[in-house]
């Protein structure tokens, strides 16, 4: 029964959430996504689950965060213009921000390394998922010889410190931003959608999530479901044919993101005028379930402290760095932003952050540096652990 009212409520939560923020200005200027944050780690840390019943629940948080993002990665991806990509701005951003963590993740080294044997190891991992992501991680544990000990601290603090640089971009770092580093010639507002096709705000459609289940949408909606899943399937056996698993996620992400801009070309696809909507209607169920996954009382802050601010600093100093490259480069803030999430986070959280700054146009340069990143992570962390040691 747990099982079902928990589906229940990530399925149907997003939907009040922004119900709420068309009706409450306060609530819209925080944004549905920052919003379901709040009310997930709340859930986490205050609902205490009977015994055996918690376990049952984190398979199914398991399952959702995978299942929801993948679904809604291509279906975001249909709606995208990408023939206005600008390759030569995300070639620079992409410089950028490896220099920048990289630069930082040395000069820390140097700050928080306290004569700890293997601390060229830890300065390794934190180049490779803050150049790649996760897969780079567990790939780097084996490569640099880590002692599972120190791997798991540093994979859960990546988790927590990278979560608060989420919440801390959402709430004001991109207005910040903003005023510092010039925007883009054409700003895509919530009014202005990625491609022409995309209805805009208006009496007849009053949020861009509604009209999906009307007659003249909800087919098509579905058909862009279908071929979601149709190029996931297509993604896992790539995946799997090449490195005899499903879940190489660099693999399968090149293989998705490739397919799916090669159908956002099709007629018939770019006629499924709801995808990006549904798509992201998705993403907000991911930021639920993520969040509730999220339990603040279960850490123990004390031990590795130095580890910690170690962390901290690279995330946050990378991105101070990458401000001032990008002012003395000239590239606008939003690219410098989904930039940096793509890859101090991942290039499944690009979508998130692009709806956050009301600008889809980012995409597609979030995703291709967030893709090099995964391919470029091992090589760096292995080449920068071996310059320290």
């Amino acid at each position: 029964m747990i099982q079902i009212l928990s589906l229940l409520f990530y399925f149907t939560f997003p939907s009040l959430i922004i119900y709420l923020c068309r009706k409450s200005s306060i609530m819209n200027k925080i944004g549905e996504i920052l919003l379901l944050y709040i009310v997930g780690i709340l859930i986490s840390n205050l609902i205490v689950f009977p015994l055996g019943l918690g376990d049952s629940l984190k398979g199914i948080q398991d399952g959702l965060t995978s299942v929801m993002i993948l679904l809604a990665f291509p279906m975001i991806l249909f709606g995208c213009d990408f023939k206005s990509w600008k390759l030569k701005n995300a070639i620079i951003a992409l410089c950028i921000g490896l220099v920048s963590v990289i630069v930082v993740d040395i000069i820390g080294f140097y700050i928080f390394n306290d004569n700890q044997t293997g601390f060229e190891k830890i300065a390794g991992l934190l180049v490779g998922v803050y150049t790649g992501g996760t897969p780079n991680l567990a790939s780097l544990k084996i490569a640099l010889d880590v002692d599972a000990e120190t791997y798991i601290f540093v994979h859960t603090f990546d988790m927590i410190i990278s979560f608060v640089y989420l919440v801390f971009l959402m709430s004001f770092g991109i207005k910040v931003f903003r005023l510092f580093l010039r925007q883009q010639d054409n700003k895509t507002t919530r009014q202005q959608e990625c491609r022409d096709v995309t209805p805009v705000a208006s009496e007849d459609n009053p949020t861009p999530y509604s009209g999906i289940f009307t007659r003249k949408h909800f087919i098509k909606t579905l058909d862009a479901l279908c071929l979601a899943i149709l190029i996931i399937g297509v993604g896992m056996g790539v995946s799997l044919l090449i490195s005899g698993k499903v879940d190489n996620m660099l693999i399968l992400i090149l293989t998705m993101t490739t397919l799916s801009i090669a159908a956002s070309f099709l007629p018939f696809v770019r006629k499924m005028e709801k995808s990006y909507d549904a798509g992201m209607y998705l993403v907000l169920i991911f930021s639920l379930v993520v969040a509730s996954m999220v339990d603040v009382t279960a850490i123990d802050y004390r031990a590795g402290a130095n580890i910690i601010a170690y962390i901290a600093f690279v995330i946050f100093c990378s991105l101070v760095l990458s401000i001032i490259l990008s002012k003395i480069f000239k590239i606008d803030s939003d690219t410098m932003v989904i930039t940096s999430v793509a890859l101090i986070n991942s290039p499944l959280f690009v979508p998130m952050i692009a709806e956050s700054m009301k600008n889809k146009k980012v995409i597609i340069t979030g995703i291709t540096v967030g893709v090099i990143g995964y391919a470029v992570g091992n090589y760096l962390g292995i080449i920068v652990s071996q310059l320290l040691k």
